[in-house]
Order: C-alpha cells, then structure tokens, then sequence
C-alpha cells in the first residue's frame, strides 16, 4: 500500500491543534481593508474550526486518514 502523500496547499491552509481541532483563516482580509471597520477585522483574523462536513475531506488532504 502506497503511502498518501499531503496536498501542499491544503497544509498551508489548514493547521490542526493540539486537541486535535482543524483551524482555517477567514476569507474577507486580504484586500479592500479601508472600507471595514477594525473590529471587523480583528474578528476575521482569528482562526475558526472547520466545520463538521469537512472534516474528514481536510484530513485526507492533509494525510491523518486512510
């Protein structure tokens, strides 16, 4: 069997924790900033779980799950 390999720009995407959580970045900071307001942006740099759907499609990307 074949080892599975991690899709690099899924690894770069997606950090698991400690407590075996799968953390993403929000979408929405990259660009366009002026018109947000701060707090808004604060809230968006803070990581968020991924949700339950996509769990287990994000550890296969990133090579925890046969």
């Amino acid at each position: 069997m074949p080892k599975i390999k991690t899709n690099k720009s899924a690894s770069k995407r997606f950090k698991i924790t400690g407590s075996g959580k799968i953390m993403r970045n929000r979408a929405s900071v990259s660009h366009k900033n002026m018109k947000k307001r701060g707090r808004k942006l604060r809230e968006l740099s803070i990581p968020q779980e991924v949700t339950h759907g996509d769990k287990k499609r994000v550890k296969r990307l990133l090579g925890k799950i046969k």
